[in-house]
């Protein structure tokens, strides 16, 4: 049945910082780019993981943000080291806390104001006995 999230979907007004923020930033790779028959641009897919993506489209971005959404969340080895990189980027980043469930967590936002977790399981991380 379900196996895994395949991908979240975003609108955002700037395709080009989406790319500066989250593949130059953050280091993930554009896994391809939705474009018309003109050549232009409208959409993308960053990859996350294995089989895991953030797709991306060129649309309106509500102020306020969806009262559903929260934040992403990614999964990182060394949240510390990750902190470091990020902040040598340019990208302004929370201190490390650990969190009520055991797991560190680390928190930004990208140009669109979606907030975004950076997320460290320990050995008491009450996610560690379902994790394969």
């Amino acid at each position: 049945m379900i196996t895994n999230l395949a991908h979240a979907c975003f609108h955002t007004r700037d395709l080009d910082a989406i790319v500066r923020y989250y593949s130059d930033g953050l280091g993930l790779p554009v896994a391809f780019e939705f474009r018309r028959d003109d050549g232009t641009r409208f959409g993308l897919y960053i990859r996350v993981g294995r089989r895991t993506f953030l797709e991306f489209f060129l649309g309106d971005v509500p102020s306020g943000g969806s009262a559903a959404f929260r934040h992403i969340c990614l999964e990182v080895d060394d949240l510390a080291a990750t902190v470091a990189t990020l902040r040598e980027r340019g990208i302004e980043v929370s201190d490390p806390v650990l969190g009520s469930d055991h797991s560190w967590q680390a928190w930004t936002a990208d140009p669109d104001g979606n907030a975004i977790e950076f997320h460290q399981y320990t050995p008491e991380s009450w996610q560690a006995p379902h994790l394969a």
